[in-house]
């Protein structure tokens, strides 16, 4: 903890002089700060820090930075959330990462704090690409990126556009919720909606499908009330032609500020014809995760789940 505090407690008076010049907001100035340690201007306070000690100081920073911010868009994917995706995505990819790397694409990367924690967790075993259409938070990615020396190809864009992205492993996304802008861009997708503006959320599940290999998996952090809407039935719909539905997995409700923000954790997989589709769905309710005993016994049971439906061959 003490190095994490000393890089903080760095990072954090630095932007403090840059913001009190008054030609940047604090997130802006934790942006030249990053740059400015990397590039030898300021004399960086710690030696042999780890890179979760690093990602965690600078996590601090941005999250300082956030609380300051009105846009909604500014938010991140806490910690706990990172960690026990990655224990899924061990899972899910067991032999696959015995022998070699996966591909992971995160289409809403924001300040990369999920995929980090994930990549931080599976050293070297990540080929990772990130698409965000923030221009600030994707400069922050980067330079956390390189702070952390963990390999990331970044994509400024609007993720629901065409990407430059070739089919990956894994899909890993905390979904952006709400209305998306572009009707043009939205005509693309089964998942539009006919008379309204569609959801940004839908879409960006309908877009992932299409960069995922046949077989791959997709996890994403959704609204709680992801199949209560009135746009719900198609979603339903388009899932059942395109997917299966691995596991849906209630979060606990203290991680969230109210009701309307709870999510859950959804896996789904890419048809695919030398697969058969799961014999159950694992419907399950993630414990505190303070609980040790609670979660060792939810880490059992979706080792029990994976052994008995996981990659049937046909």
């Amino acid at each position: 903890m003490e190095k994490m505090e000393q890089i903080f407690t760095f990072i954090d008076h630095k932007a403090e002089e840059i913001e009190k010049s008054g030609k940047s907001t604090y997130l802006e100035a934790v942006l030249a700060t990053l740059r400015g340690i990397l590039d030898g201007d300021y004399p960086f306070p710690v030696e042999a820090a780890t890179k979760e000690e690093v990602r965690k100081a600078i996590q601090l920073a941005i999250l300082k930075g956030m609380r300051e911010s009105s846009q909604p868009n500014h938010q991140m994917t806490p910690d706990s959330l990172g960690l026990l995706i990655a224990f899924i995505i061990e899972q899910l990819f067991e032999e696959k990462l015995e022998k070699g790397m996966i591909s992971i694409l995160d289409p809403a990367l924001g300040t990369g704090n999920l995929m980090f924690t994930i990549m931080n967790k599976l050293d070297g075993k990540i080929l990772a690409t990130g698409v965000e259409v923030d221009e600030l938070l994707i400069q922050l990615a980067g330079e956390i990126a390189e702070w952390i020396e963990q390999p990331i190809e970044l994509y400024h864009q609007d993720a629901l556009r065409p990407l430059l992205v070739e089919p990956v492993d894994l899909v890993v996304c905390d979904l952006p919720v709400g209305y998306y802008p572009n009707n043009e861009v939205a005509k693309d997708y089964e998942l539009r909606a006919q008379n309204e503006m569609s959801y940004a959320h839908h879409l960006y599940i309908e877009q992932s499908l299409r960069y995922i290999k046949e077989g791959g998996y997709l996890i994403f952090l959704i609204p709680a009330t992801l199949f209560e809407s009135e746009q719900a039935e198609k979603l339903h719909q388009f899932l059942k032609k395109h997917a299966w539905i691995q596991a849906v997995m209630q979060l606990p409700e203290t991680m969230f500020k109210s009701k309307q923000h709870e999510k859950s954790i959804f896996i789904l997989q890419k048809k695919c014809d030398q697969l058969r589709p799961p014999k159950e769905v694992l419907l399950a309710k993630v414990p505190k995760l303070s609980n040790k005993q609670a979660l060792s016994l939810f880490f059992e049971k979706i080792k029990t789940w994976k052994e008995n439906n996981l990659n049937n061959p046909r």
